[in-house]
C-alpha cells in the first residue's frame, strides 16, 4: 500500500552536491528518499535531515551502475510512494588516458551516468504525472558543452543528458511534468577533488562554486520550470566562450589541464 506523502528522490545524496540539494529539499519541507552507495552512511544522513527539518527522509544504499539495482529501486519506488521530483545527480568521472583505461571503467560512467538516470525518469514518470505538478532536474555538467581529452568519456555523456533533457522537456511541454537541466562548473566538494580543480587554468578556476550555492540555484530555476540552469555567471560566460573559442585552442588548455591532474594525483 503506498503513503499517501509526496517524496522527492534524489540520486548520489551522500556528498557534495546532491547532499546540498537534498538538505536544500529538506528546508523547503519536502520528503525524501535518498540513494547512494553501501558504506556511505546515507541511512543516518536520512535520520539526521527528519529530525532536524521534521520531514520524513529515507536513506537507500544501492549501486546504481548495476543495472539491477537501478531496476529494483523503481521497482520499490512505484510500489510503496507517490513522488511529485526526481533529481537525477549521482554520477561518475575520471581522468586517464584513453588506451589504459579497462572497458569496465567506461562502463561504469555510461551505466551511471546515462543508463540509470533514463531508466528511473522512464520508470517513475507515471507517478510523477499523477501530480497536480512535478518537476525532473538532472544534473549534466559545463562538461557537456564540449569534448575534453583524457576525460572522453565524461563530457559525452553530460551532453547526452543535456540533450535528452531538453528533448524530454518539449515532449512534456504543457503536461504537469516540469523538465529542468543543470550544468554546474567545478565545485570543491572535498579535499582530494580541490586538489585536482588546482591544476587547471584561472579562467576555469573562475567557475568554481560552492555546492551550496549550485544546489539552491538549481532547485530555484527547477521550480520556476527554466529547462537549461547555468549557476553562476562565469558559468555563463563560459558557456558562451564554448561557442565562440576556437576549439583547437580550448581543447589543448583542458588537456593541459588534465594532463597536470593525472601527474599531481598520481604523485
Amino acid at each position: 500500500m503506498k503513503t499517501k506523502k509526496q517524496y522527492t528522490l534524489i540520486t548520489g545524496a551522500s556528498m557534495g552536491l546532491g547532499k546540498c540539494l537534498a538538505k536544500e529539499c529538506a528546508k523547503r519541507g519536502h520528503n525524501l528518499i535518498l540513494t547512494a552507495l553501501p558504506s556511505e552512511g546515507i541511512g543516518k544522513i536520512a535520520q539526521q535531515f527528519s529530525k532536524r527539518y521534521n520531514i520524513s527522509a529515507i536513506g537507500f544504499e544501492t549501486d546504481l551502475a548495476n543495472h539491477q539495482n537501478v531496476k529494483t529501486l523503481a521497482k520499490w519506488i512505484n510500489a510503496q510512494f507517490e513522488i511529485n521530483m526526481l533529481i537525477n545527480n549521482a554520477g561518475i568521472g575520471g581522468t586517464k588516458y584513453f588506451e589504459d583505461a579497462s572497458l569496465a571503467y567506461f562502463q561504469n560512467i555510461i551505466n551511471l551516468n546515462m543508463s540509470a538516470l533514463v531508466y528511473l525518469s522512464h520508470q517513475l514518470l507515471p507517478l510523477l504525472q499523477k501530480q497536480k505538478q512535478s518537476y525532473i532536474l538532472n544534473i549534466a555538467s559545463m562538461a557537456a558543452f564540449g569534448p575534453m581529452a583524457f576525460k572522453t568519456i565524461y563530457p559525452a555523456s553530460k551532453a547526452f543528458v543535456s540533450s535528452f533533457s531538453r528533448g524530454l522537456s518539449t515532449e512534456l511541454s504543457g503536461t504537469n511534468v516540469s523538465v529542468s537541466v543543470a550544468h554546474p562548473g567545478g565545485m570543491a566538494t572535498n579535499t582530494d577533488v580541490s586538489k585536482r580543480m588546482e591544476q587547471y587554468s584561472k579562467f576555469v578556476q573562475a567557475t568554481y562554486m560552492s555546492p551550496e550555492e549550485t544546489a539552491r540555484i538549481c532547485l530555484e530555476q527547477t521550480f520556476a520550470k527554466k529547462t537549461i540552469i547555468v549557476p553562476g555567471l562565469f558559468n555563463k560566460i563560459n558557456r558562451l566562450a564554448f561557442k565562440w573559442f576556437p576549439e583547437k585552442i580550448r581543447l589543448q588548455i583542458l588537456a593541459n589541464g588534465a594532463k597536470k591532474e593525472m601527474t599531481e594525483y598520481a604523485a
